[in-house]
This record gives C-alpha cells, sequence and structure tokens, in this order.
C-alpha cells in the first residue's frame, strides 16, 4: 500500500492511498484546488484513481472531490442520507459497505454527530493481513477532541449521535489501530484539536478528555461552550451541495 497525507486549507488533512501492484488509488475529502496534486500524484504512481470520497458535505471549506471525480473519470462518494439534497449525481455509501481498490479494502462505518452524513473509513491491505491498518475518522474523532454537534442546528441531539457512533463503532476497534483525522489543530470543526496529525484509537482512549465522559455529561461538555461557526459557512455547504458557488 502506497499512502498520502496531504495538509490543506483551513486545518484540513486529506488523503491519497491504495494499491500500486493493482494500480488503483483511493482520494478522501480532497481540498478544492488541490485537484491537479492527486492527479499528478496518481500519473507518479502509475496508479488510477478508482474512488473519490467525501466523509461529509463540509461546511468549513470547499471541497474538490466531485471536480476531481469528474476530471479523472471515477465515482464520487458521499453517505446516503444526501439524496435529494444535492443537486448532482452521487454513488451512495451504506454502512457496512465495501469499497476495493486491487489489494486495499476500505469498509465504510456510518458516524452520524457532527454532521448526519458522517462516516468513517476501516481501510486494510490483503498483502498485509486481513486485520484493519488505519481507520480514517473524517470529522468524528480528532486527536485529542472530537466533532463540533451544532452544525445542523440539533446541538443536544447530535452531540448524543455522536457518543453513541464513537462507542458503538469507533472505540470498539483494536486498541493499536491508527487513526487519521480530516483536521488538525487550527479547524473550527472541534475544540482543542491536537496538531498531530495520527493517533491511535488506544491512545485516545487514555488522553482525549471527550471520551472518558458519560454520555450526559458528553453531551453537556460538547454544547456548553460552542465556538462561532466556520466563515462562509452556508455559502460552503450550499456550494458543496451543488447549488451554487
Amino acid at each position: 500500500m502506497f499512502f498520502r497525507q496531504r495538509p490543506a486549507e483551513n486545518a484540513t488533512l486529506s488523503y491519497f492511498f491504495g494499491c500500486a501492484g493493482v494500480g488503483k488509488a483511493v482520494a478522501v475529502d480532497v481540498v478544492a484546488g488541490d485537484e491537479a496534486w492527486f492527479i499528478a500524484e496518481a500519473r507518479k504512481g502509475g496508479v488510477v484513481i478508482a474512488h473519490v470520497i467525501d466523509t461529509h458535505v463540509h461546511a468549513d471549506h470547499y471541497s474538490g472531490g466531485p471536480a476531481l471525480a469528474r476530471q479523472v473519470d471515477a465515482p464520487y462518494y458521499l453517505h446516503e442520507s444526501n439524496k435529494g439534497r444535492v443537486a448532482f449525481d452521487f454513488a451512495s455509501l451504506v454502512d457496512g459497505q465495501r469499497l476495493e481498490a486491487g489489494n486495499v479494502l476500505v469498509d465504510v462505518l456510518h458516524t452520524p454527530g457532527h454532521t448526519l452524513d458522517s462516516v468513517c473509513l476501516l481501510v486494510r491491505d490483503l498483502r498485509r493481513g486481513d486485520e484493519p491498518w488505519f481507520v480514517m475518522t473524517g470529522d468524528t474523532l480528532f486527536v485529542g477532541a472530537v466533532g463540533r454537534p451544532d452544525l445542523a442546528g440539533m446541538e443536544r441531539e447530535m452531540a448524543a449521535q455522536l457518543y453513541d457512533s464513537l462507542h458503538q463503532k469507533l472505540l470498539t476497534l483494536p486498541a493499536d489501530l491508527e487513526i487519521y483525522p480530516g483536521h488538525q489543530a487550527g479547524s473550527a470543526c472541534g475544540v482543542g484539536l491536537s496538531g498531530k496529525p495520527a493517533s491511535t484509537i488506544g491512545f485516545e482512549k487514555r488522553w482525549n478528555a471527550a471520551l472518558t465522559l458519560e454520555k450526559s455529561a458528553f453531551v453537556e461538555y460538547l454544547t456548553k461552550e460552542i465556538p462561532p461557526q466556520p466563515d462562509n459557512m452556508e455559502a460552503m455547504v450550499q456550494a458543496n451541495l451543488g447549488w451554487g458557488r
């Protein structure tokens, strides 16, 4: 497997990985303006971009996912809950779905809470073994923090969903499993994010304060002091839904 983590604007972390042997790749959370970088990396590696995925409809930056997918003639994926909400066709992701890129397998975990459509991506490399190698946690779980719950306007309900997603989907994974989040320090998508761009499930269970709380306390913790929403949030969301920019 090859793997690239790309820091982008708004402290966003994008990803490019896949199977060099079979020549297939996956692009995740591409930021608008970075499409050429992904195409150049694919060309250098002699791979085809087979899947372009956004872990959710982003509210803090313009997505380059749809444009990249068009340029390389690949499917663009969002969670199925966006049907009827998005102005263009997309490939639907459902909980438990598996995508293949040669020897690299990507299992979809629906993890609502930051947004209703949030997903995490559990990745394994069959040449390494059948056990998962890492999980891309989008804006659900960060290093040292968790995603903010207020962007859908239902803070307490979303915080409760986020607690369930974390404890039922992510924290049940192996302690040594690597996590790669969608943002690092400087992002408006959570509070208290670390500048460290990766972690493990076990490290976060031990040191991430939000993960030590019971559900009611977690909801209070996340909703007590919510920071200002990202600048131009509504315009970015509408653009990422395909309704103009």
